[in-house]
């Protein structure tokens, strides 16, 4: 057991050493501008980087991204065909898509998959 604690607190030394030394050697400087600067796929950084972002296309996003998942849901239910009963699997199913269908139907009733208001 002391032979354990040995390795593992010589395994510690070693690596802060490592890591110090790499620190010290490292040829970038802590002030550098170009590491500062935030990366931008070559546009000027000194112009305004935040630009207006539409709300709309973010809420729609969303609802296509809660879609989708509910629709890998719906994916292993053809490996269920097989191993379960007949009855029991279409109403679940039925019921399944009833729920995305009025969640669907929710969402245009409230007019968030309208593009233009």
């Amino acid at each position: 057991m002391i032979i354990m604690y040995l390795q593992f607190i010589i395994t510690m030394i070693i690596s802060m050493i490592m890591v110090i030394t790499l620190n010290l050697m490292s040829k970038s400087g802590l002030n550098d501008r170009e590491k500062n600067s935030p990366f931008e796929c070559g546009f000027d950084p000194k112009n305004f980087a935040r630009l207006p972002f539409s709300l709309h296309f973010f809420l729609i996003a969303i609802i296509f991204i809660i879609f989708d998942i509910e629709l890998t849901l719906l994916l292993p239910i053809i490996l269920i065909t097989k191993i379960s009963n007949f009855m029991i699997l279409t109403s679940s199913i039925s019921i399944f898509i009833m729920i995305i269908l009025y969640g669907l139907f929710h969402e245009n009733k409230q007019g968030a998959l309208n593009w233009t208001k």
